[in-house]
């Protein structure tokens, strides 16, 4: 059934994205031991139009993720201006460049992309007083590939330790894009974060690992992660 305005088949996208969510259920019960009690999917939305995320979220689906930021908020302020768009959860998770803070700052509920305290810190500073704290996560380049960004795992704990005084930032855990050669990077990521929130008790907000995509998300719940990225998997390839 073919929606010949906005172009794109409703009743597919509607499959795919239910066929994702039994499939992280499944992941979940084959690892019940190793899961998080519950995972997020974050519906990776870059390129697609605000009629898919508007079906989408009619079904329930709550968590988006945009890569470019005035594709974003074009979506955003159309959306926002439905019913619907009250329910929607945006994510940033693209690179940042410091022009682009306050626009992320203003539009956002979360940001996945810090890898650096001067970012943190524009982020913190621009934040609109009226919004709740900007949820935030810091990417991690955990296998330390040059072509990714990330701070580096050394690099966290001095990283960790500026991110916590900044009042409008509301820091909640660790984000990664493991080389696809690797094998251990999800737990290895799991560790990291689990330390972290032993050692740093004052983070009561420290919550959430964001690892696995649409051809790892399986892997990546059975080594903990509270949230998986798909884009592909549900809207189809990139235009």
């Amino acid at each position: 059934m073919k929606d010949t305005e906005n172009n794109f088949d409703k009743l597919s996208l509607i499959d795919n994205w239910q066929q994702v969510t039994r499939q992280m259920t499944q992941a979940g019960e084959q690892a019940k031991d190793t899961a998080s009690d519950e995972v997020i999917l974050l519906a990776v939305s870059k390129t697609k139009p605000a009629e898919m995320i508007a079906t989408l979220a009619e079904q329930g689906q709550r968590h988006f993720g945009e890569n470019y930021l005035q594709e974003a908020i074009e979506k955003i302020s159309t959306l926002k201006s439905q019913a619907i768009g009250e329910s929607i959860i945006w994510h940033y998770i693209g690179s940042i460049q410091r022009n682009k803070t306050r626009d992320i700052a203003e539009y956002f509920d979360w940001v996945q992309t810090v890898e650096r305290d001067i970012i943190a810190k524009r982020l913190n500073e621009q934040r609109p007083s009226e919004l709740p704290p900007l949820n935030v996560l810091i990417q991690l380049n955990i296998d330390n590939e040059d072509s990714k960004s990330g701070c580096l795992p050394a690099q966290l704990p001095e990283l960790i330790t500026t991110m916590k005084g900044y009042e409008r930032l509301q820091l909640r855990g660790l984000m990664i894009i493991p080389a696809k050669t690797n094998t251990d990077a999800f737990s290895r990521t799991k560790q990291l974060f689990e330390a972290i929130k032993r050692d740093h008790p004052e983070l009561t907000g420290w919550d959430t690992l964001s690892m696995g995509m649409s051809d790892d998300m399986a892997e990546a719940i059975a080594n903990g992660s509270t949230m998986v990225r798909v884009g592909t998997a549900i809207f189809g390839s990139r235009d």
